[in-house]
């Protein structure tokens, strides 16, 4: 998909009954002249947040005291008005190609602090990644004068936001990033599920201590080891919840739960449900299976 360059500017009237993210520029640039600075400080058109993502070539990205090489495959986040500084570095040996979008924190802050938390504020992302096509998208639907209201805007904003932040738990639960003892150990659990007695059995299973398997394990998956065991216990009474006659004791021996009172209780405190109203449906909507995150 090819970018036309140019920036695109938004200012559609606020529509007072609905809350919605606020596009205010889009665009894409070759930058070949070192005049091209901008100061955070001296920025009047905030409050604004600024994503700027590399496609060739390479600027400088200042912020309070730590200086960053932005260069082909990364991007950086900033907040306008704020201490930082960016330029087009007058030793660079080529054009700085880029895109980028400015849009309102109203509704989006979270998102924002939440992929700047885990990915830092000069995150690397594929240029195949789902954000940086749909940025693409959305600077090529500006240009192309299909970005015609404040719903569209928004939609735009939102969908990029949530699209940066879903790398980064994407990447989170994606087995190819974990280590090999964890690999092991979430294998281990899910082979094991109804034996398992303790997580020292696991720790020494795959060689850890039990201290550095819970934090690395955590680290990886988002879930501590114990969490872990029990949704896949769970997980696995459901298709037997739905898929067979077998009683709710039966199913808690079955998934490794010592009664069916400590079973109902770990079911009741992921799903919301008992495991009788799951089967029957109840007063609820009759699921096939639940998913989590």
């Amino acid at each position: 998909m090819d970018i036309i360059k140019g920036t695109y500017g938004f200012r559609f009237a606020d529509d007072r009954e609905l809350a919605l993210c606020k596009l205010y520029a889009a665009g894409c640039d070759v930058i070949t002249d070192s005049s091209y600075y901008w100061d955070g400080l001296e920025r009047t058109d905030g409050p604004l947040l600024l994503f700027q993502y590399t496609f060739s070539g390479e600027g400088i990205f200042e912020n309070n005291d730590r200086s960053y090489r932005v260069r082909a495959g990364q991007a950086f986040l900033a907040e306008i008005p704020g201490p930082h500084r960016y330029y087009y570095p007058v030793d660079a040996t080529e054009p700085w190609h880029f895109i980028f979008l400015l849009f309102r924190p109203d509704l989006i802050s979270a998102h924002w602090r939440k992929f700047k938390a885990v990915a830092g504020e000069v995150p690397s992302l594929p240029t195949d990644s789902a954000p940086i096509r749909l940025l693409r998208m959305i600077v090529t639907d500006a240009a192309a004068g299909r970005i015609t209201d404040p719903l569209i805007a928004s939609s735009s904003v939102y969908q990029f936001m949530t699209e940066l932040v879903r790398l980064q738990t994407t990447a989170r639960h994606n087995r190819e990033n974990w280590s090999e003892h964890i690999r092991q150990a979430a294998a281990y659990i899910e082979s094991h599920y109804a034996s398992m007695i303790s997580i020292d059995q696991l720790a020494e299973q795959i060689s850890l201590s039990k201290y550095h398997l819970i934090r690395r394990f955590s680290a990886s998956t988002g879930l501590t080891p114990g969490s872990y065991l029990t949704r896949i216990r769970i997980e696995k009474a459901m298709e037997l919840l739905r898929g067979t006659t077998l009683s709710i004791e039966q199913i808690a021996a079955q998934v490794g739960y010592s009664s069916g009172s400590y079973f109902i209780k770990a079911f009741r405190g992921l799903t919301g449900l008992t495991p009788g109203d799951f089967r029957s449906g109840g007063e609820s909507l009759v699921y096939r299976k639940l998913f989590f995150d």
